[in-house]
């Protein structure tokens, strides 16, 4: 999809969260390119820049460049009865009010309970067990 971004933030392979649009965003006439093809809360990758620079009141720079962007594949922990290469999943992270080490992966930035994914690869199983006792399995997720 194409959005715009911060001259200086646009470089290939950038990684960001999107966290909304600036107040001064509801009035630009990019509005539409920019920021209402972005999900709040969600992780996009910069795949390509284009030549093209646009004014923008909030950036730096004052300056935006325009920029192809794609959802983040996630990496995750799922209940291992359905971590199968290929298959089609609604999210539902485990219940656990447990701290270790898999708490980014149980629960990870930018998926959300019920969002319907793709197991795009089976990583196998955890190097530590659940504290909670739950059989889990490393997997990478497109949403």
């Amino acid at each position: 999809m194409i959005t715009l971004i911060g001259k200086k933030l646009a470089k290939k392979g950038l990684t960001f969260m999107y966290y909304g649009p600036a107040e001064e965003c509801a009035s630009c006439r990019f509005k539409g390119t920019c920021v209402d093809s972005l999900e709040e809360g969600r992780l996009y990758i910069v795949r390509n820049i284009k030549d093209t620079e646009q004014p923008c009141k909030t950036h730096e720079d004052r300056k935006v460049k325009v920029v192809e962007v794609e959802k983040v594949n996630i990496n995750a922990m799922v209940d291992s009865k359905r971590a199968f290469e290929g298959s089609m999943i609604s999210f539902e992270p485990a219940e656990c009010d447990e701290i270790c080490e898999m708490k980014n992966l149980c629960f990870p930035e930018g998926l959300y309970h019920g969002d319907k994914c793709k197991i795009l690869k089976t990583l196998g199983k955890p190097s530590q067990k659940c504290a909670k006792g739950y059989e889990l399995n490393k997997v990478i997720l497109k949403y």
